[in-house]
């Protein structure tokens, strides 16, 4: 069964979102390195998972994007959660409906090997978290403390360090299996 990775950016103090929407704040420590990490984790993925509102956002921006990121986003299948949303146009776009564990649940089944990239918006992330459904977080840490903002973990969560990779511009690679 695949296994499910929530990628995400964080502040020092633990914000994947400032509390004006403001996200300079993504820019700092930003090095080739980590910029190669992220597209590593991007472009391994089965398939990409997120919120409508993340697809939004998403689907606006990537089909027109040269970056390193346009390719795998792309090309790799997304599975858009909403009970709302009535179509996506993004090539390889479902939009799964209905429960958010029995569809991710099925995701992992139907992909067998490998694992599926969970993207932020804050709001998805949190219920994935809430839900137990992620298997490892990959959180990118910036060296920037917003004081306010949106937090992913509402409550005390149990989780296995794997690894810590530092990058020359300040940011880190936290890599951690959630403790079943």
């Amino acid at each position: 069964m695949a296994t499910l990775v929530l990628k995400m950016s964080v502040s020092l103090d633990g914000y994947v979102a400032s509390a004006d929407g403001s996200t300079d704040w993504l820019a700092t420590g930003g090095s080739d390195d980590a910029l190669a990490w992220t597209v590593e984790t991007i472009s391994k993925a089965r398939v990409h998972l997120m919120g409508a509102n993340t697809y939004e956002v998403m689907a606006g921006h990537w089909p027109g994007d040269a970056s390193p990121f346009a390719q795998p986003m792309n090309e790799i299948p997304k599975a858009v959660f909403s009970n709302s949303l009535t179509s996506a146009d993004w090539s390889e776009t479902t939009i799964v409906r209905g429960d958010l564990v029995e569809g991710v649940n099925r995701l992992k089944r139907e992909y067998g090997d490998g694992y599926l990239l969970a993207h932020g918006g804050t709001r998805f992330a949190r219920a994935l978290v809430e839900a137990g459904l992620i298997d490892e977080y990959r959180l990118l840490v910036h060296p920037a403390v917003l004081g306010a903002g949106e937090r992913i973990f509402p409550a005390p969560l149990a989780i296995e360090p794997s690894s810590t990779t530092a990058f020359p511009g300040g940011a880190v690679a936290h890599v951690f299996a959630a403790r079943r």
